[in-house]
């Protein structure tokens, strides 16, 4: 098999890097990352695996690329329903909803863009593109924050990303570890198979526990930090 393109019969599509990376993000996304190899992308994509090497050095530049191409959407553009000049915080929540729907719409996907390493040492996961940083830091310093404010703020929104969205594409993107069976038997299980017995109170309130309230608890931590940002630009 080659990678020839299509012919003038039009047997198959052209190769392309972008051809490449939108066949890997559907079998992460369907199978998950162990799935992924050079081997098996080439012959979803009806090439030999060597093939794609003109377009993608290796699993490392494959994996990026994806990563650039989930990210890619939260750069300002004109097309953007947001702008700087609707306010640093009407910018920052609808950043922050759509690195949540790009964790939401690609669990598998996401905790790749939360702990790759960044280009820099100083870029923070997942607002890793140069682009979205410059964005970022534009937004705030044009609405008054001071460079060390808005440097701070820029860790602060990271770090509240990262630990609310890896939680949350871990409970959407199925379990990472073997599911254990229920024994139904056991009249001190709870609902998710584990003995509780010697926990009455986490029995007792394991109800409560497992509603999902990710969407409440999302909104009501975002809330919390962009007033605890406003705090900081005032000071």
């Amino acid at each position: 098999m080659t990678d020839t393109a299509a012919t003038d019969q039009g047997f198959r599509p052209r190769l392309s890097r972008e051809r490449i990376v939108l066949e890997a993000l559907r079998v992460v996304d369907d199978e998950g990352l162990q799935a992924l190899s050079m081997r098996r992308l080439g012959s979803l994509l009806g090439v030999e695996a060597m093939s794609l090497y003109r377009y993608v050095d290796g699993r490392e530049d494959l994996l990026e690329a994806m990563v650039e191409h989930l990210t890619d959407g939260l750069h300002l553009t004109p097309e953007t329903p947001v702008s700087a000049e609707d306010g640093w915080q009407a910018y920052l929540q609808w950043l922050a909803h759509e690195v949540r729907r790009v964790a939401h719409a690609h669990p598998q996907i996401f905790p790749l863009i939360a702990t790759r390493h960044p280009a820099a040492p100083w870029l923070r996961p997942p607002l890793r593109s140069l682009d979205v940083v410059e964005d970022f830091l534009a937004v705030l310093t044009r609405q008054g924050f001071g460079d060390e404010a808005a440097a701070a703020a820029y860790r602060a929104f990271s770090s509240f990303l990262v630990g609310h969205l890896l939680l949350e594409a871990s409970q959407l993107g199925g379990t990472t570890v073997p599911d254990e069976p229920l024994d139904e038997g056991d009249p001190n299980a709870g609902s998710s198979g584990l003995a509780l017995a010697e926990y009455p109170t986490i029995r007792r309130l394991e109800p409560e526990l497992s509603q999902d309230r990710s969407d409440e608890e999302f909104e009501s931590a975002l809330e919390e930090l962009l007033d605890r940002i406003a705090r900081t630009e005032r000071s």
